[in-house]
């Protein structure tokens, strides 16, 4: 679920808008001015924030000076002036989008949609990984180790991705579930353990001495980012 902060000192204006999204499935949090919503935004790390110009103590111009130095989250700017340069100093500050009131939910859902859609997929993985001698193509869902062509399951297809997105970070058993959530994992964290182990059998030459998924005991699993394929 995405987490919509809502900077407006308008208080009847930011329940409108956090009812209606909530109704469509976000969360939401608010702030009145630039100045708490930096707060919330430190505290409640948002996907994406919508945020009025004209406020007190803090205006939406000033929030964004200081928020980009912070984070990249997407923002759209919410405001009632008309004026073109307005638009151009808070795409100039770092707005992705920017909506003059007064507006339709639906347009905003719609633009809010256009966003994150497009924030996902700049931030999304390459198609092609490549860590040592292993290669996955998540378009034709290949996996080879060597000359080895590797055959998974989807849900080993999904896991040995999201390792390899990541060479060498750790990935807790809760990390992996909720990233894994929706390929038929239970919702039990030692369920990871099981299909880690499925994985090893069918990728490591050597599954009880493994060179690609290691195991950060304790915590979790990693990729091995100076693996090198063993042939058999």
């Amino acid at each position: 679920m995405k987490t919509i902060l809502i900077v407006d000192d308008k208080l009847s204006a930011v329940r409108l808008l956090a009812d209606y999204l909530s109704a469509k499935g976000f969360r939401t949090v608010t702030a009145g001015n630039g100045r708490e919503g930096l707060f919330v935004a430190r505290h409640e790390k948002p996907d994406l924030v919508l945020l009025d110009i004209m406020m007190p103590e803090m205006d939406g111009y000033e929030f964004m000076r200081h928020f980009r130095k912070e984070r990249d989250t997407p923002v759209i700017m919410l405001t009632a002036k008309l004026e073109e340069t307005d638009k151009v100093i808070g795409l100039e500050l770092g707005a992705d989008d920017y909506v003059t009131k007064p507006f339709g939910m639906a347009e905003l859902v719609a633009r809010i949609r256009a966003v994150l859609r497009r924030v996902g997929e700049e931030n999304a993985p390459p198609d092609l990984l490549r860590v040592g001698d292993v290669t996955v193509d998540r378009k034709t869902r290949m996996v080879t180790a060597g000359t080895r062509k590797i055959e998974l399951t989807p849900s080993e297809f999904d896991l040995l991705s999201i390792l390899m997105t990541a060479p060498g970070q750790v990935f807790s058993r809760a990390d992996l579930l909720e990233r894994l959530k929706g390929n038929a994992f239970e919702n039990v964290e030692r369920t990871v353990d099981v299909h880690v182990r499925n994985l090893r059998a069918k990728l490591e030459a050597d599954s009880a001495h493994p060179q690609y998924v290691l195991t950060v005991f304790g915590v979790g699993y990693r990729f091995n980012p100076d693996s090198e394929a063993v042939e058999t």
